[in-house]
C-alpha cells in the first residue's frame, strides 16, 4: 500500500518514536505490574512528596492492591482480539492493525496478525513497537516499576460517582516521583469489587520537547471474575505535526479456557511482536 506523503518526511521516524514513547508509557502506567521499554537515556526521576492520605484513603488503596493480587494469581490465561489504530482528530486513519493476543501466566504473551492497513512506517514504528514492548515486559526482559501501589502513588478520595453500570470511588492518583512511567490523574474504583474501572491522566514527567500535550483514558470491563482493559485512547499534541490519536480496542473472548464471547475475527498468519 502506498505510504502517504506526510509520512515520507525524513524527520517522521523520530516524531513517531516520540509518539510511541508516550503510547507505551501509558500502557505501562495503567497496567498493574507491567511497564514499557525506554529507548532513551534518562536521568534519575525526581522524588516528590504529595500530602499523606487519610486512614480511609489508605484503606481503599490497600484493598485495591489486595484484590488485584488475588485476581492476578487466579488468571491463568486469556485471549483477545485487539484493534490498534493511529488517526487524526478528523477521523482519518493513518494506520490500523488487528491482532490476536494470547496471554499465559505468569509471563508469556504472543501476537498473531489478523489484518493491517495504512502506512507501513506508522505500523512498524508505532503499532508493532507497542507489541514489542508489551511482549518484552511480560517476559521480564524490560522492567520499570509502574504498578499502581503505595510505593509509587498516593491516593486522595475525591468522592463517589457512577461510571457506566458501576458505582465507584473516584480518587486522585499522585505519583511519588517525577517519572515518565508513572501518571498523574484520576482513578475510578468499583466500590464492591475494589477494581479499577477507568483511569484518566497524563505522564508524571514531561516526555519530550516535541510533545506539548499528552492525555490518556483507559477503560476496564468485568468479565466473569476478572477486570480486563477494553479500550485505550491516547491523545498526543506533537509540535509541528498537530494532534494524533492512538486507540486500542480489546475484545476479550476467552479467560482461563472458557469462551466469554464470540470472536469478531479469525486470526490469519502467525505474528511475533518481535518481528518486523
Amino acid at each position: 500500500m502506498r505510504t502517504s506523503r506526510r509520512f515520507q518526511n525524513p524527520t517522521r521516524p523520530f516524531i513517531l518514536a516520540v509518539f510511541v514513547s508516550f503510547g507505551i508509557t501509558v500502557s505501562g502506567a495503567c497496567t498493574f505490574g507491567q511497564s514499557p521499554e525506554d529507548a532513551e537515556v534518562s536521568t534519575p526521576p525526581e522524588t516528590v512528596h504529595p500530602a499523606q492520605p487519610s486512614a480511609e484513603e489508605q484503606r481503599i488503596f490497600a484493598d485495591l492492591v489486595k484484590h488485584n493480587e488475588q485476581r492476578s494469581a487466579a488468571l491463568r490465561e486469556y485471549s483477545s482480539v485487539r484493534t490498534y489504530s493511529v488517526s487524526d482528530p478528523n477521523g482519518k486513519v493513518h494506520a490500523k492493525e488487528v491482532v490476536r493476543m494470547e496471554y499465559v501466566a505468569p509471563d508469556k504473551k504472543t501476537f498473531a496478525k489478523v489484518s493491517e492497513e495504512g502506512s507501513g512506517v506508522v505500523r512498524r514504528l508505532v503499532l508493532n513497537r507497542l507489541m514489542d514492548s508489551e511482549r518484552s515486559t511480560a517476559s521480564g526482559k524490560e522492567h520499570h516499576d509502574s504498578a499502581i501501589t503505595p510505593e509509587n502513588y498516593v491516593f486522595h478520595l475525591l468522592g463517589e460517582e457512577d461510571s457506566g453500570q458501576h458505582h465507584c470511588f473516584v480518587v486522585e492518583a499522585l505519583p511519588k516521583r517525577q517519572d515518565k512511567y508513572l501518571f498523574q490523574g484520576k482513578v475510578w474504583i468499583d466500590n464492591i469489587d475494589l477494581a479499577v474501572v477507568k483511569i484518566a491522566g497524563h505522564p508524571a514527567k514531561k516526555l519530550s520537547f516535541w510533545i506539548s500535550r499528552a492525555d490518556f483514558v483507559r477503560q476496564y470491563e468485568k468479565i466473569g471474575d476478572f477486570w480486563l482493559p477494553i479500550k485505550d485512547e491516547t491523545l498526543v499534541d506533537i509540535k509541528l505535526y498537530g494532534r494524533k490519536i492512538l486507540r486500542i480496542e480489546h475484545h476479550i473472548d476467552s479467560i482461563n479456557g472458557v469462551v466469554s464471547r464470540p470472536s469478531p475475527a479469525d486470526p490469519g498468519s502467525s505474528y511475533s511482536a518481535g518481528r518486523r
